[in-house]
């Protein structure tokens, strides 16, 4: 990372690393590093509108089959000097789809002792 980036510039560079990891098949099937990235009280709600703890969603990471979406659009905000607002896209080509489809993201990012962990994600249906 470049010594000019502010740190708002950096936190946002580290964030936007850490949202492209969990969106790689074979770092989402490494269950330990996975865990190491999602907070203990980890929420999410998918794009399907389902709703998973922590637990139920290391589990469903290590035995999924999965194509990695391009992320698009990413935005940091830090809502409190340890907590950090991230936003982006994702877009996915599905087969014997005619478009492509989109989800909006969200994620919620808190800086602990041990690094910033993942509270809470969302992902929502484009239109």
């Amino acid at each position: 990372m470049s010594a000019n980036l502010s740190g708002t510039d950096r936190i946002a560079a580290l964030l936007r690393a850490y949202e492209e990891s969990l969106l790689q098949p074979e770092f989402r099937r490494d269950r330990p590093r996975v865990a190491a990235l999602l907070a203990e009280d980890f929420e999410e709600v998918g794009a399907s509108g389902q709703h998973w703890d922590r637990a139920e969603v290391l589990d469903l990471l290590a035995a999924e089959n999965y194509h990695p979406p391009a992320l698009q659009d990413f935005q940091c905000v830090l809502l409190a000097d340890q907590v950090a607002l991230v936003t982006y896209a994702t877009v996915r080509q599905i087969a014997g789809a005619g478009k492509p489809a989109q989800s909006l993201r969200s994620s919620i990012w808190v800086l602990e002792q041990d690094g910033w962990k993942l509270r809470f994600h969302q992902g929502t249906p484009a239109a």
